[in-house]
């Protein structure tokens, strides 16, 4: 078994990429430095926004971004809330890119 990165350095890395991609982004709440949950939310600049988490496969067991809500932003950041509100340990990273790019699909991020 592959030990996992602490959340914290991984943070600190994909805010790194995004800067060097051009992409705005923000940690907008903090959590578990070492082992707390993401979930990254990016603003379409148009009152749109997607929200992606990372979760385990039930039936692999390997971890994969899943979208978690795409909808109007007022939508989308209630909902990001109430998942904060049951998990203080989550991070909240929120982007803003027209495009919708984050990405979490790209290698060293996806997994």
């Amino acid at each position: 078994m592959v030990p996992r990165l602490a959340t914290h350095i991984w943070v600190s890395a994909y805010l790194k990429r995004l800067e060097l991609a051009g992409i705005p982004a923000y940690v907008t709440a903090r959590g578990d430095p070492e082992a707390g949950a993401v979930l990254v939310k990016v603003a379409l600049m148009d009152g749109m926004a997607r929200a992606w988490e990372r979760r385990s496969d039930i039936l692999t067991g390997a971890r994969a971004w899943f979208l978690l809500a795409e909808g109007p932003e007022t939508d989308v950041d209630a909902l990001v809330g109430r998942t904060r509100a049951r998990d203080p340990d989550l991070w909240v990273i929120e982007l803003e890119d027209r495009q919708g790019r984050t990405l979490l699909d790209e290698e060293g991020l996806s997994e």
